[in-house]
């Protein structure tokens, strides 16, 4: 009995009847772009450190003067920017995965690839002569973040959500009710996910549960045509899987109404631009009232997004033992919310049943907290000021040499752009804190790390480890046409070396 309420908003898929779908009218508006002058000095005293990678995103640590432990955007941007920043910094990335890159190469999707050439510019920050990879080591495993704290002087936590957050309700843990991250991990071939059953012969229908840009990213996915999707990076087992779906229809499920829709109109229009699909959109669900124009008054964004409403209220199995039979959904209307500005989705009564065998739940990412470090499980973040961790809000006294960035800092939210400024905000931090205080005690920095390491005979990858597995997945895909051929598997990924 799904208890949250969220309302299916496009019931959309690949055309096999007759039917022409209504033409398509509007405007398109671009997304402005944000600029803003950099807090960071140019230049400051020399400091050396480490820059260490965990998990998907990136923790950064400070030794001697500065070290940082990353993965991902926020990793990479807060490395570049400490490189830039200090002239003797240096910088040492430890990533859970042999691969660098993390969001963008497991959660950008595969037919994006233009959001994927940022890894030129991270690959340039790991050329670096200051900057070393460690990959294949695990944060909370492999190494604890006390022993980071006692290598190195400074130590930023940015490995992003690698969970999920549920929906709490009966009939979530049926078989084919899978988060969206995992289907995305899926067919990009991370290889926590490269063995995930996911039945699509069974059922024609589909039901996304979110708003936002991945919610869309993995309706398109599902309904795009696996002819074109050949032609990307997508892992080879997703491939065929796709080859073998039956599903012919998405719908797309969010709590409230248009003018509050999580995703881009960029996002929307590639759901409409498919080909041969049909888009089924109710007239009187994109009705505006003056609330929701008041809202959209500073937001362009959001007068190209359309949802229809409705409220999850539970999931049902079928006569398939243990797998999900549909989806009962409660309709919602949107009320004001006292002086905020917002209107809330309240439950009206109505009900509707979807049948389905297929559940994708796009309702947002969780980072998980690590042992010796603060975490508010309320908002799924480090408790922090200015990428300053600190112990709660309660307690504004930061905790030292410790800092965060990225999805761990703020939530996830944004584009991958946006850990740019937030590593600059982080970064400055650093440097006023250094500033301010005497690095007199010694630390071992990276040579610690490697004897760490070697002690527990862990077979960390360097970035010239990682470049071997690059040129292995472009030779292969050069012959199937394809970008790159991902290897997907531990075991693949580690006879590399």
């Amino acid at each position: 009995m799904i208890q949250t309420r969220m309302k299916p908003y496009i019931f959309a898929y690949p055309s096999q009847i007759a039917t022409t779908p209504p033409p398509l009218t509007g405007r398109h508006y671009t997304i402005p772009t944000r600029h803003r002058r950099s807090t960071i000095p140019n230049r400051g005293p020399p400091l050396h450190g480490r820059l260490l990678r965990s998990e998907n995103d990136a923790l950064l640590v400070y030794k001697i003067d500065i070290e940082a432990v990353t993965d991902g955007p926020a990793g990479f941007y807060t490395a570049e920017k400490m490189l830039k920043a200090h002239e003797g910094a240096e910088v040492d990335i430890i990533d859970r995965l042999p691969t660098p890159f993390g969001l963008v190469r497991s959660g950008v999707a595969p037919d994006h690839p233009e959001t994927k050439i940022v890894i030129n510019q991270f690959s340039r920050v790991a050329h670096n002569e200051r900057c070393s990879f460690f990959g294949n080591v695990s944060l909370g495993s492999s190494i604890s973040l006390s022993e980071l704290r006692q290598i190195y002087h400074v130590v930023v936590l940015a490995y992003g959500a690698e969970s999920d957050r549920i929906l709490g309700i009966p009939g979530e843990e049926l078989k084919g009710v899978h988060s969206a991250r995992e289907f995305v991990w899926w067919y990009n071939g991370h290889p926590d996910f490269s063995n995930m059953t996911l039945d699509l012969k069974n059922t024609d229908t589909a039901i996304v549960l979110g708003q936002g840009n991945v919610a869309l990213d993995v309706a398109r996915i599902l309904l795009r045509s696996p002819t074109e999707l050949s032609t990307t990076d997508i892992a080879s087992h997703a491939l065929d899987a796709l080859r073998e779906s039956s599903i012919r229809k998405v719908y797309l499920v969010g709590r409230r109404g248009p003018t509050q829709a999580a995703c881009t109109a960029k996002e929307l229009r590639e759901i409409l631009a498919i080909k041969d699909l049909h888009i089924n959109i109710k007239e009187a669900d994109l009705v505006k009232t003056s609330a929701d124009e008041e809202e959209m008054k500073n937001n362009r964004i959001r007068k190209r997004v359309f949802e229809l409403l409705s409220n999850i209220i539970h999931i049902w199995s079928n006569f398939r033992n243990g797998y999900v039979g549909g989806v009962h959904f409660e309709k919602t209307t949107l009320k004001g919310n006292g002086d905020s500005g917002y209107q809330i989705a309240t439950g009206t009564g109505e009900y509707e049943d979807i049948k389905c065998g297929l559940v994708l739940k796009s309702i947002g990412y969780k980072s998980i907290p690590v042992d010796g470090l603060p975490f508010d499980h309320s908002k799924g973040v480090v408790p922090n000021i200015k990428g300053r961790v600190i112990s709660s809000y309660d307690v504004s006294e930061a905790e030292n040499g410790l800092y965060v960035s990225g999805w761990l800092k703020r939530g996830p939210t944004g584009i991958i752009a946006t850990n740019l400024y937030d590593a600059e905000e982080t970064v400055a931090s650093i440097y006023e804190d250094v500033s301010k205080i005497e690095l007199t005690s010694r630390k071992p920095g990276r040579e610690g790390l490697l004897q760490l390491l070697e002690s527990k005979k862990i077979k960390f990858f360097t970035f010239d480890d990682w470049k071997k597995i690059d040129f292995e997945e472009k030779r292969v895909g050069s012959l199937k046409g394809k970008p790159r051929e991902k290897l997907t598997t531990w075991k693949d990924l580690l006879q590399v070396k």
